[in-house]
């Protein structure tokens, strides 16, 4: 790896230096032709690391513009998931801004550290290693990419499912400033301001600074802080030389977010078994008792991103960046004042990365990406388990240190056999590093001095281990187009993901199972602590085409993929020296299968209605998919078991989608809007094992929109959004007895017995209820 990394830090440095070095210029660049030449109203994605019309590009993806966005009130990227089929994207359970992202049944919802994520966030094509603070505000935003399947041949990092591409407006060329402002209910009062200014011919600054917040949707009545507020300020920095037809681009960026929202309690699904606490009434209300450490959230980062046209064909490109992220979290798991599931937790990741590519487009009929990437990364978590109410002021202290690096190099070319049709080939390696240092360590007395307690160790540390392991994976990809008419793109493709294994930070060391008697030894430690990298291999066919003229748009996916050796991270109580306390669990489910149907329209229903050049238009989406596992193997009584029967694919609902129906008419000097949009998702279990207290059942939400946009740069709108206040459940927390082979909760009267601490911990997180509020930007 060290030969590697300096080979890859040399090339990164040509790449920069070369920026000093005459180069060829050319007329313009190729899409910006393109752009020029096609129709008002087409969509353009980058899908494929180059500008290109979304009809021509063969992949499954979703593409929301600036408009587009504006017009649907979107707050932030866990709206998009309304929208496009087969997707989750929502806050994780008791956070703010945690991402939990799942696309085509592949995802994670534990962002614990040690777990590389299963869907690949990137803003503006910088991969966030963490999901901490990756739950990123809509603002200052070009157009939000969907990306559905393994995707490795043209990206930096490898993900499995699928990836999500914010990409930020690049800066204009004369002197611009904008003010956003929102206010609406439960107090929503935000503020955006946007400026920017050209310094030279080439050279431009822009800045935004983000005021987000919101009162809460229910109260911490333990407390008294709001629960499921808003607190953030926010900002982002850019520096642009070049561009505007120069044969180079540097653009220097800065972002950073501080988050000081209060902590997210859950709403407790049943009475406490030990004090009788009643359920409440308000499903966002809480009792959590827990207030240290301060919910306090801090992220920010710096990029690099370079394009050199090396002549009119070759461009290359450079993107370095450097991340960094702390979380400090008091989460409740039981929300009751008594500590009787309690967890302060911090969370301190930090990461530094670089890409290069070399792109070939000669207007010829062969195209292609190579590319190298390097990302070394570090993810610290630290955290209690307390349980104070089970065995006087115990707790279970947890330090878990794991870093990874990972160095691979990729390369995706098409070649058009004709003039309709074309092969796509590519491929990547990948070399995968994980690194885990973890220690676990019990207290009695109190929590441990890490949280400010006043606890004494407990015993040996019942986890204490170094450990290293590489996983590496060559993945292939190969795709066949054929285009009719330009109109109409016909495809298939094959592609195999990889997610490398590691480290659970959570396990338990003294729990391996032991040859011999006595303690186990290092080895049977790290592979008990150990799991298995996961792969899929994807199927897909698809058609894109304009109809009718370009009135409508449709796009239509079908896929099939073989997931083998599935990660899932889990939580259980366990015995440890004689306490029941908490445990983490990592399975290697042996397999499992995915089909599913994917389908989206834009179509243009009618215009000219009142002969004024309105406009009537219905946006929908769906998606299917048949998600099980196929093998599931656990240890039942000492028996290795196949459950597969009796376990569900998590956060994967059969049904998702989406219908929109907007009108647009002049008015004055610019244009009115009316849309609303219901979009609905079947039943979802959130966890492998179906919870009938905790999964949720199929439901639909409504929203709507009013807005006004004139040309002389003002605009405002009035939002609604879940018009009919529907309650429904995106998570939560469950630690109750089960039957180990159906996974059905054992009852005592009627009632969840709990198998971790007293009261019973069955908490679940809910959507955003009814929310009113106007928007109104000005533009000078």
């Amino acid at each position: 790896m060290t030969n590697a990394r300096q080979l890859f830090c040399a090339a990164s440095i040509l790449a920069v230096s070369a920026m000093a070095a005459p180069a060829h210029a050319q007329e313009a660049d190729p899409s910006d032709e393109e752009a020029e030449e096609a129709e008002p109203g087409t969509i353009f994605v980058t899908a494929r690391r180059r500008e290109e019309r979304l009809i021509d590009v063969p992949v499954a993806v979703s593409s929301f513009g600036e408009e587009e966005l504006q017009r649907r009130g979107t707050v932030d990227i866990t709206d998009i998931a309304q929208i496009t089929p087969n997707t989750t994207l929502e806050e994780s359970r008791g956070t703010n801004s945690t991402l939990s992202a799942f696309i085509r049944g592949i995802g994670q919802q534990d962002p614990v550290s040690g777990f590389e994520q299963g869907v690949g966030i990137y803003l503006d094509d910088v991969y966030l290693n963490r999901p901490q603070a990756a739950v990123l505000d809509i603002y200052d935003v070009e157009r939000i990419e969907v990306l559905r399947g393994p995707q490795g041949t043209l990206y930096g990092r490898n993900t499995i499912g699928g990836a999500v591409k914010y990409v930020t407006r690049e800066l204009p060329d004369e002197t611009s400033l904008r003010i956003r402002g929102t206010y609406g209910s439960f107090d929503r009062a935000e503020a955006v301001v946007t400026a920017s200014t050209p310094i030279t011919d080439e050279v431009r600054v822009g800045a935004s600074v983000a005021r987000l917040s919101r009162g809460g949707f229910g109260e911490n009545l333990t407390t008294g802080e709001d629960n499921y507020n808003k607190d953030i300020w926010a900002m982002r920095g850019t520096l642009e030389v070049g561009g505007n037809g120069a044969p180079y681009l540097l653009r220097f960026s800065g972002d950073y977010t501080h988050d000081r929202s209060n902590a997210r309690g859950g709403f407790r699904l049943i009475e406490g078994v030990a004090s009788g606490a009643p359920v409440l009434d308000n499903v966002f209300d809480t009792r959590g008792g827990l207030v240290d450490p301060e919910q306090d959230v801090e992220a920010y980062g710096l990029a690099a991103n370079i394009r050199l046209d090396l002549s009119d064909a070759l461009t290359l490109r450079s993107i370095t960046a450097y991340r960094t992220d702390d979380s400090a979290s008091p989460i409740d798991f039981d929300a009751l004042p008594a500590v009787d599931l309690d967890v302060p937790a911090i969370y301190s990741n930090e990461q530094v990365s670089q890409e290069i590519q070399l792109i070939w487009d000669d207007g010829g009929p062969f195209t292609g990406l190579l590319g190298g990437y390097y990302l070394d990364a570090s993810a610290d978590t630290q955290f209690d388990v307390r349980l104070f109410t089970t065995f006087n002021g115990f707790t279970a202290f947890t330090q878990a240190n794991v870093d990874t690096e990972t160095f691979a190099v990729f390369g995706d070319f098409t070649y058009d056999i004709t003039e309709q049709l074309s092969l796509s080939l590519g491929g990547r390696y990948t070399w995968d590093e994980r690194t885990a240092d973890i220690l676990r360590q019990n207290f009695l007395g109190g929590g441990s001095p890490v949280f400010g307690g006043a606890g004494i160790p407990f015993g040996l540390p019942s986890t204490d281990f170094q450990g290293s392991e590489d996983f590496n994976k060559f993945t292939p990809r190969a795709s066949l187009s054929f285009q009719p008419t330009p109109d109409h793109t016909i495809y298939a493709s094959y592609s195999q993901g990889f997610k490398g294994g590691g480290f659970d930070p959570r396990g338990v060391g003294v729990n391996a199972p032991a040859a011999t008697p006595g303690a186990p030894t290092d080895e049977e430690v790290a592979d008990f602590l150990s799991f298995a990298p996961e792969s899929v291999d994807s199927y897909e066919i698809g058609y894109k085409g304009n109809l009718l003229g370009d009135a409508v748009y449709v796009a239509f996916a079908g896929f099939y993929a073989d997931y083998t050796d599935v990660q899932i991270p889990g939580s259980v109580a366990c015995n440890v020296g004689g306490i029941q306390t908490f445990c983490g669990v990592v399975t290697n489910a042996g397999s499992a299968e995915f089909m599913g149907v994917e389908f989206e329209t834009n179509a243009r229903l009618a215009e000219d209605l009142l002969g004024s050049g309105d406009e009537l238009r219905f946006i929908g989406s769906l998606g299917w998919i048949d998600a099980e596992y196929t093998e599931y193997i656990t240890n039942i009584g000492g028996v290795p078991t196949d459950v597969s029967d009796f376990r569900e694919v998590q956060n994967t609902p059969e049904w998702s989608g989406s219908a929109t129906l907007g009108y647009t008419t002049p008015v004055g000097n610019g244009d009115l809007y009316l849309g609303s949009t219901v979009s609905f998702r079947s039943a979802t279990t959130q966890f492998e094992i179906a919870n009938p207290f905790l999964d949720q059942d199929g439901y639909a939400l409504v929203d709507a929109s009013i807005v006004y946009n004139d040309d002389r740069g003002f605009s405002i709108g009035l939002y609604g959004r879940n018009l009919t206040d529907h309650e429904y459940r995106t998570s939560g927390y469950t630690f109750i007895a089960i039957n180990p082979t159906t996974g059905e909760p054992i009852l005592t009267n009627g009632e969840p017995t709990p198998n971790l601490g007293t009261e019973g911990t069955l908490t679940a997180f809910y959507g955003n209820p009814r929310q009113v509020y106007v928007t109104a930007t000005i533009e000078f």
